[in-house]
């Protein structure tokens, strides 16, 4: 077996294990970024703990088809940037969307979420849901607020008693 399709089965098994770890997978267009910009959108992934690579769409191809996922062929076109997200399905989708409403020559193409294949719009609806923190933080203040609610209500039932007998 020749050196180089070793190599290239060493890479799609590499891509196969990330698409199979990852929660969210986006794939974009980053033609026409410049150097800085793609070092600012890399810092900003980065940051966010989600993994950015280039890689051959054939064999990106080959790694989707082997975990079962087919029909990427119209999102595989041309140069595409993958962005991995391990915890957040959603951060490469919001990160991506931010960046590309500064920088239009950023375009999302599609990807793969929990298995199932997003297009464009999907993965733009995608971007519009909150971080998971963010989220948490909104159910823990709604069950927050009835029980202050409730605590500022005895409170002035007692206040109000209080200045009854006095």
């Amino acid at each position: 077996m020749g050196k180089n399709r070793e190599l290239k089965e060493a890479k799609v098994l590499e891509i196969k294990e990330k698409l199979e770890k990852a929660q969210g997978v986006i794939f974009a267009k980053y033609q026409g970024l410049t150097v800085e910009e793609d070092t600012q959108l890399r810092k900003n992934l980065r940051e966010a703990g989600v993994e950015y690579k280039v890689y051959k769409n054939t064999l990106t191809t080959l790694a989707a088809k082997e975990i079962g996922v087919e029909g990427l062929d119209a999102i595989l076109e041309g140069p595409v940037s993958v962005a991995l997200g391990y915890e957040d399905p959603t951060a490469p989708a919001r990160i991506l969307n931010d960046f590309a409403k500064d920088h239009k020559k950023l375009e999302l193409k599609g990807g793969i979420v929990q298995g199932e294949i997003f297009d464009e719009v999907k993965v733009k609806q995608l971007a519009s849901i909150p971080p998971r923190e963010v989220l948490i933080a909104k159910l823990l203040g709604s069950f927050k607020a009835p029980v202050s609610n409730l605590a500022y209500l005895l409170n002035a039932i007692k206040e109000k008693k209080e200045s009854e007998e006095a």
